[in-house]
């Protein structure tokens, strides 16, 4: 992994436009922050904003966390990566991720079987149409190009655009095991949410079953780990967590059902089933206060930066940078933080 920590500002999905973003982005690129980053779920989605803000900016690299699968045709979230990064002059990080059944299912009406064996799929035709060797071909189960079948007219296409890079790097959204064993063998870099500098022998296994498989894209020299993390300065440590047990409660609690929630399943892995449990059943229920309430602070800890700045200086100098993490995302609404995290981290 890369010695020298980085920093990235993560814009997140919105229900309404934050007017203030190109102000707080056009801040992050003069602080040296190295990459921008926008999301999708079911409401904005991730590639109009990017590509909306990325145009006022020179530098710094704009990423998808996450371009979701089931949203888009691996040929259409392809020629979306291709132009992206031909307006940017190679800047774009195509980020991507299976999302999860409620989203897959509920919104866009697609099966959510083997995520696993579609993200594969969908990998490897993002790359035939941006490398333009050939036209695309594929065989699976899951897609297939040409359409079997139909009028018969279908035919292998090459793509008109010629890409300003035929390699664009690949990043996977990835919580299980299973996933990240996946980014690791298929992709330049992973996109964790929730990642803690306390648990990395969890990730280090499923990294390392990934860079072990034959043919595997990457090494742990070369492969780019870009964390989301939840940052919140105050006077007192307590505090900072009341200002987050909302957010956790609803992530581990609410998105998703019992057994289908990958929020859930991460603190879980980490010592927290207990406490998760209890957090989700109070959530499902109705009583998020109660919910929220239940979470320990060294819990909060384990997962974020909070507290005074001082301690928050201390943990990303003997915590993060040492971790797996090249790349730290700061909520980009939280914009008041921008200014000093680049000072805490990039000096």
């Amino acid at each position: 992994m890369a010695s020298d920590l980085k920093l990235g500002l993560n814009a997140l999905y919105f229900t309404s436009v934050p007017e203030w973003m190109p102000e707080v982005l056009a801040e992050a690129e003069g602080l040296g922050y190295d990459s921008f980053w926008t999301a999708e779920s079911y409401g904005s989605d991730v590639l109009t904003p990017l590509a909306w803000w990325g145009a006022a900016t020179e530098s710094i690299k704009l990423g998808a966390s996450v371009v979701q699968i089931s949203a888009r045709e691996p040929a259409a979230a392809a020629m979306a990566a291709m132009t992206l990064d031909a307006l940017s002059g190679g800047r774009f990080i195509f980020g991507v991720g299976v999302s999860g059944p409620q989203v897959v299912e509920g919104w866009y009406g697609k099966p959510f079987a083997k995520p696993l064996a579609r993200t594969r799929e969908y990998i490897d035709i993002v790359r035939q149409v941006i490398a333009r060797e050939a036209p695309v071909t594929f065989e699976g189960e899951h897609y297939n190009l040409p359409y079997p079948g139909g009028t018969g007219h279908g035919k292998p296409i090459r793509s008109m655009l010629k890409p300003v890079r035929t390699d664009i790097p690949i990043y996977l959204g990835a919580e299980g095991p299973k996933n990240i064993a996946l980014a690791a063998e298929l992709c330049d870099g992973w996109l964790p949410w929730y990642f803690s500098p306390y648990h990395e022998d969890l990730y280090r296994k499923a990294l390392g079953e990934g860079f072990d498989r034959p043919g595997a894209r990457r090494s742990w020299d070369d492969f780019e780990v870009a964390a989301t993390v939840q940052v919140v300065i105050a006077d007192t440590v307590e505090q900072a967590a009341d200002n987050l047990r909302p957010s956790v409660a609803l992530h581990i609690g609410g998105m998703g059902a019992k057994g289908a929630n990958f929020h859930f399943d991460v603190v879980c892995r980490m010592g927290w089933e207990e406490v998760a449990t209890k957090v989700q059943d109070l959530y499902l229920a109705g009583h998020k206060d109660e919910a929220a309430a239940a979470i320990p602070t060294r819990m909060i800890e384990e997962l974020a930066l909070i507290g005074p700045l001082d301690k928050i200086k201390h943990e990303i100098d003997e915590m993060w940078r040492p971790s797996l993490v090249t790349t730290m995302l700061i909520h980009a609404r939280e914009r008041h933080l921008v200014r000093p995290m680049a000072e805490l981290v990039l000096g």
